[in-house]
């Protein structure tokens, strides 16, 4: 079937498009935005594909599923629009970069910055009923995700995953380990961001490794 993405990515994930799981998810998603508030908007749901091609991707990060509040999710995973208050994973995120780089805590939680340098910001589940966190778990996008994971381990070596929580972990496990970075910690949720996230010095270890594999630093 004809889906709208960034073309590298679309030919790659060819294979995917024609399964009937995604044909399914499809018309599961198309119902719900037509009957239901669900965020992001559908020009976003594979921004994180759009804005990183295949070619591009230094570093993976993987997320949940989108910001269920008005507003807030974009298509990048842990990203909000300018202007939107920073949800708390979010606002974790750069105290730890701040404390592993001293890079000033920015204005705008908008993370295309990252993205146009190369950082994949996939979540697992690319879409979501409005107030109601993992509404649309379990019908098909976690094997989609699985697949662009699979995909990029398959193709590319040089790539820094950063896995934060269990849940990011264990999408993370089919990494290859020997040919990429695989760095794991806690969630940065307050919730456990005390617990191993706060200190991991994940950023600077990224672009530490990025230096010693022949690329360009990501300026966080």
């Amino acid at each position: 079937m004809n889906v709208r993405i960034n073309e590298a990515w679309k030919e790659l994930l060819a294979p995917e498009f024609e399964k009937p799981y995604f044909e399914e998810l499809v018309q599961f998603v198309r119902a719900e935005y037509a009957s239901q508030t669900v965020y992001p908007a559908g020009s976003n749901i594979f921004r994180a594909l759009d804005k990183c091609s295949p070619d591009n991707v230094k570093v993976v990060i993987i997320g949940q599923d989108p910001y269920h509040g008005e507003g807030q999710a974009n298509g990048l995973c842990f990203s909000v629009n300018d202007g939107v208050q920073f949800p708390p994973s979010l606002r974790n995120i750069f105290k730890e970069i701040n404390a592993d780089l001293g890079t000033p805590i920015p204005t705008s939680g908008n993370l295309d910055r990252w993205a146009e340098q190369g950082v994949l910001l996939l979540n697992s589940t690319l879409t979501v009923r409005a107030h109601s966190a993992a509404s649309h778990a379990g019908h098909g996008w976690e094997r989609f995700t699985d697949a662009v994971v699979a995909t990029l381990s398959e193709l590319k070596s040089g790539v820094v995953y950063m896995l934060w929580g269990a849940y990011a972990q264990k999408k993370g496990a089919i990494v290859d380990c020997t040919s990429n970075l695989v760095l794991k910690a806690a969630h940065p949720s307050p919730l456990s961001a005390h617990n191993g996230f706060f200190g991991c010095r994940h950023f600077s270890a990224a672009n530490n490794y990025l230096l010693s594999v022949g690329k360009t630093p990501i300026k966080w």
